[in-house]
């Protein structure tokens, strides 16, 4: 980021600041009247006393301005439930319970937010167990902030994000994306995109529950039940608890999905804004990976190209599927809470507790006779066998990842008539340790004896436990924020500017032997980050607004380690590189938002402007695991229109919804190939796993018992290599669902029959790049030298798929 832009971000925020704080100019509020549907619904707010404030991830903050329709008799919202009200100044689309109640039940975040423009979502099975991926105006989910109930969900190690772990469809009321940038106030390192905030239902006033089934393609089959306690007692106290388990077999090779989810939400109000609340989610997963894939075999084999099914004890195979098992455990607990500390001031504080365990499986052939311990060679037993033995043997040796994560948001609120005032802190505390250790496979069946490599493992002739990878990383983070809103004509016109200064620390400790940084590591990062926008009210309908953020990512953890396997005169495999600098992004928007009352609109212009650009790129490790690391692909910008349209019921009960942008995305530097000693001449060209158009299409039909909706999205074609000389093509994907709402009867309420089918052409496709290289085919470098094909892989997205789900209500 050039220091010109900064220092006009910074003159522009304090400036704002100023003269918000100085004014006396008292607003006057305006009644938000809009035609409401009889329907179950939550109204949170009838007075529009300004728009959303740049700090706006906790749940009370969003629910401000939302009216979300559950399980209603009449649906009127536009666009089918993929829009709401919105009176943000900058780019932000909502998907809400009323369209995620019509998807198959149990799909993940990310596949319900496809259709929202600038989105690129792609799952690998059908109902998203397995897990998913998103690319957002180009930039991939390690670069988007997620957040449920206002706590973190991306790993706080590489920023990944496993969308299968994080909630229970059934009982989300809205995922709101932030194309642009995340809030002042929301708790990432790492979103130096936009972000994605995920908030669940209250619990309801009356005792009651909800259960539904599916069945459907792949011998999938789920099974989701809540149940609401209803206001206990005479006390304002209510809470859920609900329970879901889901299978599904593997659909390419051998193999299955499973998972077990629990969910619990407790709310106590009271007075005049006062509200404390507790959400725990627990998950556990053991799904069967699915192989990514080179191009040569996507077109050799397609997707017959999985992991073997035959175990044979005689010639035992790496590559046998139950040594490719991705167990994992996750408890999130969160308590966000909002207090009435007088007639203006209010105080939020986001309590929240984070942990993690859990793998990716992989198998190795080992010699047990020659060990590396950083540069010297020993001898190795497992269990009853040893050097005199066997010389050789196959071992499980999965990449181990436990997480502990604690962290709070606090911020004050002040409201004095025209002017809003926000500050804030954000701490965090996390401790991640990441091992790789060898254990023994039972010869008869081909399974791990400990599906976390806990034992027997191999140990060295020195008496140490091999590993692949030990390490240890402690992270801490300190976060002010602040954030002035001015109101003026009568809230027509609203100015508004902030700063967020983030301290990070990271302390590591690197247990292997003979690194080159040694066993001690650290890294700081002190970044000041202003924003500032306008929102300007031509009319009820039309709104124009402009903004300008400033966001950051720290490199991940693994740039701090040396890991893998160790080459005397070389070292480890991978090396540290502690001078990485981190990605600094510029993001300015301006666009025009309709609300009428037939449809809602937006058009947004965006540009963005990368310094240091960190793209993931996926390493396939000797073993046959995967991990993901950083490269610097240098300066990158980007300029481009998204649009989104949805109207409320218009002829037949039909409501429309249609999403696009476009994006001229570029590579503003060479980049370097590998260890080449040379450069791709990459500048200029266009960005990685960046696809330059995108549209979606949903129509939805609903006349309170009969509902039914299509689903088209187009993606285009999108490079794998910053040289440009390999692909993925477009592709178009369709879905389509229907339903029947039947009259309650007896002590079942609102009972419904429902068919989902997903790709309906059953297109086999590629779907997401999955680790970007500097060039696929062999090619001159910038200085003249020769640079070899580079390796890139793929995933596979996910087949037709047909589903049947019975609910009901009681």
């Amino acid at each position: 980021m050039s220091l010109r832009a900064r220092f006009f971000l910074c003159a522009t925020s304090l400036l704002a600041l100023q003269v918000s704080t100085a004014a006396a100019q008292e607003s006057i509020s305006q009644s938000a009247a809009s035609s409401q549907p009889r329907a179950v619904q939550k109204p949170t707010n009838t007075v529009d006393d300004g728009p959303s404030m740049m700090g706006s991830t906790s749940p009370t903050d969003a629910a401000k301005t939302e009216t979300v329709q559950v399980r209603a008799s009449r649906h009127t919202s536009p666009g089918g439930g993929l829009m709401v009200h919105e009176d943000a100044a900058k780019s932000r689309s909502t998907v809400t319970q009323e369209f995620i109640a019509k998807q198959a039940p149990g799909l993940n975040p990310m596949q319900l937010i496809a259709s929202l423009p600038g989105v690129n979502t792609t799952s690998v099975d059908p109902l998203g167990l397995n897990g998913g991926n998103l690319t957002m105006r180009g930039l991939n989910a390690s670069q988007i902030g997620f957040t449920l109930e206002g706590f973190p969900i991306n790993d706080i190690g590489n920023y990944a994000v496993y969308p299968q772990e994080i909630v229970d469809s059934e009982n989300l009321r809205t995922i709101n994306v932030e194309q642009g940038s995340a809030d002042l106030d929301s708790p990432h390192i790492s979103a130096s995109g936009g972000a994605v905030n995920m908030y669940l239902l209250d619990p309801k006033d009356h005792f009651g529950g909800h259960l539904d089934g599916t069945y459907g393609s792949y011998n999938a089959r789920r099974i989701f039940g809540r149940v609401d306690t209803g206001r206990i007692g005479n006390t304002h106290l209510k809470g859920y608890i609900s329970f879901s388990a889901a299978h599904e077999d593997s659909w390419r090779g051998p193999g299955a999905q499973k998972k077990l989810h629990g969910e619990t939400k407790w709310v106590n109000e009271w007075g005049q804004g006062n509200r404390i609340s507790l959400a725990i989610v627990g998950n556990q997963l053991n799904n069967t990976l699915f192989p990514s894939m080179s191009l040569a075999n996507w077109k050799k084999l397609g997707t017959t190209y999985t992991y073997s099914g035959t175990w044979d004890p005689k010639n035992p195979s790496a590559n046998y599927y139950k040594l490719r098992q991705n167990p994992f455990t996750n408890i999130y607990a969160s308590a966000p809470s909002t207090f009435t500390l007088t007639d203006h001031l209010t105080l939020t504080e986001t309590p929240y507790f984070w942990y993690g365990n859990g793998n990716g499986g992989g198998a190795y052939s080992e010699s047990l006779s020659s060990q590396q311990y950083g540069s010297q060679n020993l001898s190795a037993s497992i269990g009853p066998y040893n050097s005199s033995n066997t010389k050789s043997l196959l071992v499980y040796n999965p990449s181990n990842t436990q997480t502990y994560r604690p962290g709070a948001v606090t911020k004050f609120a002040l409201h004095t008539g025209a002017n809003r005032l926000m500050v804030g802190y954000w701490f965090e505390y996390s401790k991640q340790i990441q091992t790789s250790p060898y254990s023994l496979i039972n010869m008869e069946t081909g399974a791990p004896l400990d599906e976390y490599g806990n034992g027997p493992n191999m140990v060295l002739s020195n008496g140490v436990t091999a590993q692949y990878r030990d390490t240890l990383t402690q992270t801490r983070i300190h976060t002010l924020f602040i954030d002035d809103s001015l109101s003026l004509l009568n809230n027509r016109l609203t100015l508004e500017a902030g700063l967020k200064y983030a301290m990070i620390t990271r302390r590591g400790q690197n247990n292997l032997p003979d690194t080159s940084t040694g066993p001690y590591v650290s890294g700081s990062w002190y970044e000041p980050l202003p924003a500032a926008s306008i929102r300007y009210k031509l009319n009820n309908q039309f709104q124009l607004f402009v903004s300008g953020t400033t966001n950051f990512r720290i490199p991940m953890n693994t740039s701090l380690y040396d890991a893998g396997t160790y080459t005397k005169g070389v070292g480890y495999s991978t090396q540290a590189n502690l001078n990485q600098k981190p990605e600094i992004s510029i993001s300015e928007e301006a666009g025009v938002r309709y609300q009428g009352s037939l449809f809602n609109g937006t058009l947004t212009y965006f540009h963005y402007n990368f310094t240091n650009r960190l793209y993931s790129q996926t390493v396939i490790l000797p073993n046959g695991s995967t991990y993901s690391q950083s490269i610097n692909g240098g300066g990158s910008h980007a300029n481009g229109v998204d649009f989104e349209i949805g109207t409320r019921p218009i002829l037949y009960h039909l409501r429309p919804y249609v999403s696009a942008e476009y994006i001229d995305a570029r590579t503003d530097s060479n980049v370097a190939a590998g260890g080449s000693g040379d450069y791709v001449a990459s500048k200029g060209k266009f960005a990685p796993q960046t696809a330059k158009t995108q549209v979606a299409f949903n129509l939805d039909y609903d006349d309170g018992h009969l509902f039914s909706g299509f689903n088209l999205k187009y993606v285009g074609k999108q490079y794998s290599t910053f040289n440009n000389d390999l692909s993925i093509p477009s592709y178009v994907t369709m879905n389509v669902h229907a339903g029947y709402r039947f009259k309650s009867f007896g002590f079942m309420k609102n009972p419904v029959l429902q068919l989902n089918l997903q790709n309906i052409t059953n297109k086999h496709y590629l779907g997401f790049v999955n680790g970007s290289a500097s060039n696929g085919l062999a090619t001159t470098g910038v200085y003249g030298g020769k640079i070899a094909a580079g390796s890139t892989t793929y995933l596979v997205a996910a087949p037709f798929f047909v589903g049947g789900t019975a609910s009901v209500d009681f």
